[in-house]
């Protein structure tokens, strides 16, 4: 006993010895990786940066951010204090410091972009100031931004005066151009009567969230002007702006139409010339990235200017013997980087791709190597740190997304083997050079895959073939000839180079609607949960910017996000969050619109969201549908039970007693308005007072179980604080709303 009894402390203290050996082994090993990874470790800056950003998007109120600051601190001290002990804790103490900053700089910037939002619909006249006017042609209609500057009247109800709204310092507003007066330029004052609203949120989960966009713009309320319009003071005979007008230019120039819209894009990012079915033939086609101004487009610009010096002071022997001409060559491209980036409205991938641009010309003067991931990571840096909003939004992750597995892929040892120097024919070069070019553009694809069906719910299959043409023919075809155009304009001599820069375009547009009309070209899915686009990123990020064997345990999590993803299901039913709208599916796979009606966008969204590519039906046609003027009755069997889903269609009143008969049958009812006490469905009920909590919502049958636009706690500045519950009755009182866990429960 005595023997056993001392053996047992040898025993524990040789375990902790095992254990004490096997951390200091783990310790080892993980500083050697961070060894052989230091040249990496810097690309993990701007993913920080941006987790501290995205932390404040996904967590709900004031507590919870500072709850995950104070941890970011807490990590970054603790690393700080092993730091002596190796480039673990340095590495932990950057890592959380960079979280912690993009945490309180998206927090400092929501609050310091607070112009105020218009509490409620209302018409009124005013007067305003205007700040920016963005005409579109494709829909004849002309964008304001408008600063308000007094309200004047607003329409009586039911023959008495109301009291006039105070409007917010900044909102948007769209005429139609047969209503834009004379005069009308930047500065203007405008008397004008409009139907206002508060920005709109997300129609259903997973749809497009205006009301934070319009927030961090500054946009306070949006709507629809209508005349008469008047410049009160301001208005004069002076031209738009130098944008507008170039635009209207190369428009009219290269013969209006897709073409023309297209042109205007490149050369000014002005979009809105471009109608609707070629816009809609270029996303389907996986080309929609040629219209956005970005690294493609300056980079196009800085070579050409470069180009265009350097031969003009090569042909001066004096020049060329005395002075750096790349220099200097180096410099003009710069200015033209700049230049281009204010010509085409200073958008966000524009600034990125302006500042990586400047980073190669720094890097070329220097002579340093120029194209690698540490310039994607400064431009990120410095975008996040100017507009840290912009990591929400699809474009800066698609810009960078794209830039980044371009430059990953090269970098690669076996990419760069293959596009090395060798012996070999000229057939064969090219063929190396189209199987690289579709090699890349297929990773590429990949990498964007993701970003696109979490933002917009469909992606591209053959992008990647109809780029290999569509680059190539837009970067050496379609834009030097349009500079060419505009530099002959000069001299009234642009007329042929129009003509034929409309051609290639007219080339690309071919390119775009053939793609986009084979079969299955685009791959619809319904909107992911947050968690599995998360997961898909963060493997893709530990894949590209990893260089040892340890990168493919990015395999692991991309996988896994990919799965969940595709494993779930699409809602069976989607209301929009004023209960106007409801999408159902139908026992086909298909989905059924509640309202005749339906405009274009709302139809689009309620597509795209439940995840189907095509137009969908009306409810009053299906067959399992009972639709009158006012009500529609909708039978689903799915999992062994069939659910009917009862929906008022019009706002004209059902009798009380037909209502309440109606509901006492349905499992779900659905109203854009209150509905009466006695209306008790079996399972659910979302009329005007439980929406107005939830906003949109989107249900599955099969699981019993509905996400919200809107969440309990949710304390983010663009989201309005939701009325107090109410209560409607005995079988109503049963049902428990929970906005926090997204289900109903009974």
């Amino acid at each position: 006993m005595a023997g056993s009894a001392s053996s047992a402390p040898s025993t524990h203290l040789a375990a902790l010895q095992i254990g004490g050996d096997t951390l200091r082994g783990l310790g080892v090993r993980l500083e050697q990786w961070l060894e052989a990874e230091r040249d990496q470790l810097p690309l993990w800056l701007p993913v920080a940066l941006g987790g501290g950003i995205a932390l404040w998007f996904v967590l709900p109120d004031a507590r919870s951010w500072q709850v995950a600051g104070l941890a970011a601190i807490g990590v970054a001290l603790s690393g700080v204090a092993l730091g002596r002990y190796g480039r673990a804790g340095r590495v932990g103490a950057v890592g959380a410091t960079a979280v912690a900053v993009g945490l309180a700089l998206i927090w400092w910037r929501a609050e310091h972009v607070a112009q105020g939002v218009l509490p409620r619909p209302t018409i009124a006249t005013f007067t305003v100031r205007v700040e920016r006017i963005e005409p579109l042609p494709a829909r004849d209609l002309v964008r304001l931004r408008l600063a308000p500057l007094q309200v004047l009247s607003v329409p009586e109800t039911r023959g008495a005066a109301r009291p006039l709204p105070t409007l917010p310092p900044r909102i948007r507003v769209n005429l139609v151009s047969a209503d834009v007066p004379e005069g009308l330029v930047p500065g203007a004052t405008l008397r004008l009567s409009a139907r206002l609203m508060p920005p709109p949120e997300a129609s259903v989960p997973g749809a497009y969230d205006y009301a934070r966009t319009a927030w961090f713009d500054g946009i306070g309320a949006t709507g629809r002007g209508f005349g008469p319009v008047s410049v009160v003071a301001g208005g004069g005979a002076r031209d738009a702006g130098l944008r507008v007008r170039l635009s209207r230019h190369i428009q009219a120039s290269a013969g209006g139409g897709g073409a023309g819209g297209i042109a205007a894009a490149l050369a000014t990012g002005d979009q809105g010339g471009i109608p609707a079915e070629d816009n809609e033939a270029m996303r389907r086609s996986g080309l929609a990235h040629l219209l956005s101004v970005s690294g493609l487009h300056i980079t196009a610009a800085v070579a050409a200017v470069m180009l265009l010096v350097t031969r003009l002071l090569a042909l001066s022997p004096w020049v060329a013997l005395r002075w750096r001409i790349p220099l200097i060559a180096a410099g003009a491209g710069a200015l033209a980087a700049i230049g281009y980036t204010w010509l085409t409205g200073s958008e966000v991938p524009t600034i990125r791709s302006c500042v990586a641009a400047l980073f190669v010309l720094i890097a070329l003067v220097l002579g340093r190597e120029a194209l690698t991931l540490r310039l994607v990571a400064a431009g990120a840096v410095i975008v996040l740190l100017l507009y840290p909003e912009a990591l929400a939004g699809p474009s800066f992750q698609l810009s960078s997304a794209a830039v980044a597995s371009i430059i990953a892929v090269n970098e690669h040892p076996a990419v760069r083997l293959w596009f090395g120097p060798r012996e070999q024919s000229r057939a064969a070069a090219i063929g190396r050079g189209i199987a690289g070019l579709l090699a890349t553009g297929i990773v590429v694809e990949l990498a964007l895959i993701p970003i696109s069906l979490f933002h917009f719910h469909k992606a591209g299959v053959y992008g990647a073939v109809a780029n290999i043409v569509a680059i190539p023919l837009t970067t050496f075809v379609t834009m030097p000839l349009e500079a060419l155009a505009l530099l002959f304009d000069t001299v009234g001599a642009g007329a042929p180079f129009w003509w034929l820069t409309a051609r290639s375009l007219d080339l690309l547009l071919w390119i775009a609607r053939t793609t986009a009309a084979i079969p299955g070209a685009v791959a619809p899915l319904p909107a992911m949960p947050g968690g599995a686009y998360a997961l898909m990123v963060l493997g893709g990020l530990w894949i590209a910017l990893w260089r040892t064997r340890w990168r493919r345990l990015g395999l692991v999590p991309l996988a896994v996000g990919a799965v969940w993803a595709l494993a779930t299901p699409a809602p069976d039913l989607l209301v929009t969050g004023d209960g106007r709208h409801l999408a159902i599916r139908t026992d086909g796979g298909d989905i059924a619109l509640l309202r005749d009606r339906t405009g274009d966008y709302t139809a689009d969204m309620l597509s795209e969201n439940g995840g189907i590519d095509g137009l969908p039906m009306l409810l009053s046609d299906h067959p399992d549908a009972r639709c009158s003027r006012d009500l529609c009755l909708m039978t689903r069997s799915t999992g062994g039970r069939t659910w009917r889903v009862l929906a008022t269609r019009s706002a004209y009143l059902v009798p009380a007693a037909d209502l309440i008969a109606a509901c006492r049958v349905a499992d779900v009812v659905v109203s854009e308005r209150r509905l009466p006490r006695g209306c008790s469905p079996r399972w659910l009920r979302l009329d005007r007072t439980v929406l107005a909590r939830s906003g949109g919502v989107a249900i599955s049958f099969a699981s019993g179980s509905m996400r919200t636009v809107r969440h309990s706690g949710d304390a983010h500045p663009w989201i309005p604080a939701a009325p107090p519950p109410e209560r409607f009755g005995r079988r109503a009182n049963r049902l428990a709303y929970q906005p926090h866990s997204g289900e109903m429960r009974q």
